[in-house]
């Protein structure tokens, strides 16, 4: 049976874009525009999993973004927030797990059309070469990348990020040295992998659920530049920096559309992950809660 879910968030779209491109073209006009970040895991033609997104929709989603927003680092999106002015609405491309099939299309697509990308990537899993085990339990033993496509991309200008050594749920941990050995010791591990600094962390999951304070007070004393989450959400100038929302992305590019020209429903119910801004507050709550 065909879905018409596509079709029904295709007729919202069309009728709420009159609306929309007024709106951010005032918010533009004003210094307001958003900078969003989009978050990808795997593509290909395969469909192996829920979140892989084959070939054609992902070249397509890249023509659309390219012609629409400027596409940018997120070294470069920080700094559009932290400016507190910004007049053409953005956005950053991002992957997490580090697959290898990745390397096959989507980042030499993204080289090629030079659209800025950060990498995020779970170390154990691509130094020690292991499946991802969210993989696993649906039955899919799929590749990570190699410590040679990582360099190869370092290379080539892609931003490698640290996705936590274990793909661990962050949410969950309430062990300081746990905690550190995920966040600390997994750029240690990939400094020492790709020669370059380790200067991004994705939350695994990224859901509200999945995140914590103490892990952004470690993060911030490790001395990321950054720290994204994935349950959506948009980054405006004059908005904390360090907290990168972000958007997960799937087939439908319509949702894509849908997001990124600010769906007042979504600018709503969407809200900001408030973290504790000193890190022996944080840890003295995770000591608390452990006891």
């Amino acid at each position: 049976m065909v879905s018409l879910r596509p079709l029904l968030l295709q007729l919202y779209y069309s009728a709420q874009y009159p609306y929309r491109h007024w709106r951010n073209a005032r918010w533009a006009a004003a210094g307001r525009a958003p900078v969003m970040v989009l978050c990808y895991h795997r593509v290909a033609d395969d469909r192996a999993t829920p979140w892989t997104q084959s070939n054609r929709s992902f070249a397509r989603q890249m023509t659309w973004l390219k012609r629409n927003f400027d596409m940018v680092s997120l070294a470069e999106a920080q700094r559009r927030i932290r400016f507190g002015r910004n007049h053409r609405a953005a956005v950053s491309v991002t992957f997490d797990d580090g697959y290898a099939v990745n390397c096959d299309y989507a980042l030499p697509l993204l080289l090629r059309e030079q659209i800025p990308c950060t990498y995020f990537v779970s170390t154990r899993n691509v130094l020690e070469g292991r499946s991802f085990d969210h993989d696993l339990a649906t039955g899919n033993s799929l590749a990570p990348n190699t410590r040679d496509e990582l360099r190869s991309l370092a290379d080539a200008g892609v931003e490698i990020g640290v996705h936590t050594r274990t793909h661990a749920n962050l949410g969950q941990i309430t062990d300081v040295d746990q905690l550190r050995d995920e966040i600390v010791g997994s750029a240690e591990e990939l400094v020492e992998a790709i020669d370059r600094p380790a200067r991004y962390f994705a939350f695994p999951y990224g859901r509200l659920g999945n995140l914590n304070a103490a892990a952004f007070a470690i993060g911030k004393e490790y001395g990321y530049e950054g720290m994204c989450s994935a349950y959506g959400g948009f980054n405006f100038p004059g908005d904390d920096s360090f907290h990168l929302q972000r958007i997960t992305v799937d087939e439908l590019s319509i949702r894509v559309k849908n997001w990124v020209t600010l769906d007042p429903r979504k600018l709503r119910s969407v809200h900001r992950f408030e973290y504790e801004s000193t890190e022996a507050d944080c840890l003295a709550t995770v000591g608390a809660n452990a006891s």
